[in-house]
């Protein structure tokens, strides 16, 4: 049962924006982290439950919490609050988050929207500069004038009082030891410190003093405490997320964001006061024997995947390998045709009606199908036309999450899909009692309209961004029991990421860590992009007579997901990055 419920410059002239034909490359080269070598990984079986995060400190935390008897709302809590410290540049309390989540007992799916929002002063010319013209996008991202209203610990904290099982504080307790203590400094946050991916973590004096202590950058093995972090979460275990949003906590987010050295903000207290996490109807849609469900918007991710499977269903894709030319040709026309949709129609639908049911119809995508011509790539693909919605530009924004994912299932059978994010690496590079705030606002729309036409994700106050964010769970055909639960980082080729470890496990018959293990291979709708160092590159030149512009480049993961079997549970985590899998 399921319920219901960018360094760029774009030049503005009289609404109208005119944008060179580098933009998309643009959009292809820039990524929200930077790939940091491969870590050795092989499939996790387990009887009981499981836990799959981005680090070896939070699974074993998630894993604790399991343990104790916990949910897995109670472990994504715990993993969430240890992935702030051990894993800053990707995720936080200073940033958001979408959690799916399914009730074994119930059986019965629901979805938590922990997603920021943009502050009551922020208008549509926020990143506009005194000639109406878009500031580069790096200047956009650092400093508190990207900063929204975070929601992670909103959505929690909503979702826990549903779903926990072990008190709220209990579940500070590992993470504040660890802040306390201090944790060995991975090899990856080593290297994008060292990289100074985000200009904004040597910029700015809180989170330069905490990378860049005595001016050395932190090295691998690095003992990294956090006692300003461990203070704020004794102040939340103990008072719930009062401090956090009305309290000692809001004012010091809102006197460093207002009082940036780096482009001041508009984030106020009676922002973080207002901000209401919302549980809210998953999007679903039948694909083969399975339902496959993802968030609503205003994340793009669930229709995308789903967009994605579909239109490949006529095609019978399991016959032929992913290594394959074919296989590889009709997998990136149907995500042009999802993408093209996207970049039209997603948005905020508080603020902007979103056409989900039209977009995932059996005919209309039956007849975006139809357009794949198997011989040859078909080039910019247009939005589909949904009756009384064609007024609408196509959205310029260059989304670039530095995310990450969380998959959990316990030992009552319920499962969390989470995805958490502070958008770049290192977010705006503000940084508030040992957390980085996230620089979402600028996954608007630079352009609030484009030849006349308003785009569906323009910056209004109040409103969500856009968000490719797709935690995703897979249900048997009848809805009544988890097959698959997954998710990725990796800004908007997170929704390539996971239809394609989906295909995997569903099409292919792989377990979880052979579908996370394979190639990737990306398209959004401009480039047809193939994972370097791997075999799928040897396709460029199949590809290439298709009349695919072919680019070969390091692809960046980061899939945690777990396998729900009749008598196990079998996870795999990304070797791209550092994730581990835990359980019993």
């Amino acid at each position: 049962m399921i319920a219901h419920s960018k360094s760029i410059v774009l030049t503005f002239i009289t609404g109208v924006c005119f944008f060179s034909n580098a933009f998309a490359q643009q959009i292809e080269d820039r990524e929200p982290e930077a790939a940091t070598g491969l870590y050795k990984k092989e499939a996790v079986t387990t009887k009981k439950f499981m836990v799959a995060t981005a680090n070896p400190y939070a699974t074993r935390i998630g894993y604790n919490i399991l343990q104790k008897g916990g949910t897995a709302i109670d472990a994504a809590i715990a993993v969430q609050l240890a992935l702030t410290l051990v894993e800053p540049q990707s995720s936080g309390i200073g940033g958001g988050s979408f959690i799916l989540h399914w009730d074994q007992k119930n059986k019965q799916l629901t979805s938590f929207d922990g997603r920021e929002t943009a502050p009551q002063a922020a208008t549509s010319e926020l990143f506009l500069d005194k000639n109406g013209n878009a500031i580069p996008w790096i200047q956009a991202v650092v400093g508190g004038r990207s900063v929204g209203v975070p929601g992670v610990l909103a959505s929690l904290k909503l979702a826990h009082d549903k779903y926990g099982k072990l008190e709220w504080k209990e579940l500070f307790v590992d993470a504040i030891k660890l802040a306390d203590r201090g944790f060995r400094v991975s090899p990856r946050l080593e290297k994008l410190v060292a990289m100074q991916y985000n200009p904004g973590i040597t910029e700015l004096p809180a989170i330069r003093s905490y990378f860049f202590p005595q001016g050395r950058a932190i090295q691998a093995g690095d003992k990294l405490r956090n006692e300003k972090l461990a203070n704020a979460y004794r102040s939340i275990a103990e008072e719930g997320i009062a401090p956090f949003y009305q309290g000692w906590i809001a004012k010091k987010m809102v006197d460093a964001v207002q009082k940036s050295p780096i482009a001041p903000g508009k984030l106020s207290v009676e922002d973080l006061k207002a901000y209401q996490a919302k549980e809210v109807a998953p999007v679903c849609a039948g694909y083969r024997q399975y339902q496959v469900c993802g968030m609503a918007p205003p994340s793009s991710g669930g229709v995308a995947v789903i967009q994605i499977l579909k239109q490949l269903e006529p095609f019978n894709i399991a016959k032929r390998p992913f290594e394959d030319v074919q296989s590889v040709h009709l997998y990136t026309q149907s995500s042009r045709l999802a993408f093209a949709d996207r970049e039209r129609y997603l948005a905020d639908n508080d603020f902007v009606d979103v056409p989900v049911n039209a977009l995932i119809d059996e005919q209309y995508l039956a007849n975006r199908s139809n357009t794949i011509n198997i011989h040859q790539d078909m080039g910019k693909a247009a939005a589909g036309n949904i009756k009384d919605f064609a007024n609408r530009a196509d959205d310029v924004a260059m989304e670039l999450p530095s995310t990450s994912h969380i998959s959990i299932v316990d030992q009552y059978g319920n499962a969390v899909s989470m995805t958490t994010s502070i958008e770049m690496a290192f977010g705006s590079a503000v940084m508030v009692e040992g957390f980085i705030l996230n620089n979402q606002l600028t996954d608007f729309s630079l352009a609030p309209q484009i030849d006349g036409k308003l785009v569906a994700n323009r910056l209004e106050p109040n409103k969500r961004p856009r968000s490719s964010m797709a935690p995703t769970i897979v249900l048997d055909k009848t809805g009544e029991s988890v097959k698959l639960v997954v998710g990725s980082p990796g800004g908007s080729r997170i929704i390539n990421y996971v239809a394609q470890t989906i295909l995997g496990v569903l099409d292919w018959g792989m377990d979880p860590q052979q579908a996370i293990n394979m190639p990737k291979v990306t398209n959004r709708n401009n480039v047809t992009t193939l994972e370097k160092g791997t075999s799928i590159a040897n396709l460029k030149s199949g590809l290439e007579a298709k009349g695919h512009k072919v680019s070969i480049r390091d692809l960046n993961s980061g899939i945690q997901a777990i396998q729900v079997k009749k008598f196990s549970l079998v996870g795999g985590a990304d070797p791209r990055r550092e994730g581990k899998v835990m359980g019993e």
